[in-house]
């Protein structure tokens, strides 16, 4: 069974489960489903619904590790969908977590490894100091994949850059369950 028939299989239990519900159910947008635009349908990678969803898990996570953290969610194209800021959060995590965001969709990498390739000697070394200064090289950005496609990405702030790493990369290994709970 691929991914595709285990996603359509998931809609139509939800949708049964909904049906004996009182009032109109919430619609279940997964990546790659249609939903309804100002201006005709459009299919977005990265629904709101699930960049809340994720954002809560790395919460939930940054709590247990007594973290206080800025958590953004972007989507395909790097543009914002969601940003958590956790009482507490540093004021200047707000931007280097939306950055690590932009760096991770703009490269196609972990801000982690991007900050291992732009060291001095290596081969993207100054890239840091393109893109309008947006570019971070340090660890806390992930790229978010369904079905090994490209649907955003997750950027923490708040920690050490080992913190943010670890968090970051939790948020990435659970997305797929977050999208099986939708």
């Amino acid at each position: 069974m691929n991914n595709t028939e285990i996603e359509t299989i998931v809609r139509e239990v939800i949708k049964r489960s909904s049906a004996g519900q009182s009032g109109t159910p919430e619609p279940v947008n997964l990546p790659g489903s249609p939903v309804a635009a100002n201006g005709g349908t459009v299919i977005p990678s990265m629904p709101l619904k699930l960049a809340v969803k994720l954002i809560e898990r790395v919460e939930a996570k940054a709590a247990e590790w007594n973290m206080r953290v800025v958590t953004a969610v972007s989507d395909g194209a790097g543009r914002p969908v969601a940003i958590h800021c956790m009482d507490g959060a540093y004021i200047g995590s707000f931007d280097v977590a939306l950055n690590k965001t932009y760096t991770s969709i703009a490269f196609q990498m972990s801000t982690a490894e991007l900050g291992r390739l732009s060291q001095p000697g290596e081969s993207l070394y100054g890239i840091q100091f393109t893109n309008d200064g947006k570019i971070t090289i340090f660890g806390g950005g992930e790229v978010l994949k369904h079905n090994d496609v490209i649907i955003g990405a997750l950027g923490v702030s708040g920690g050490s850059a080992k913190q943010d790493t670890d968090l970051a990369a939790y948020g990435r290994s659970v997305l797929k369950e977050v999208i099986s709970c939708l």
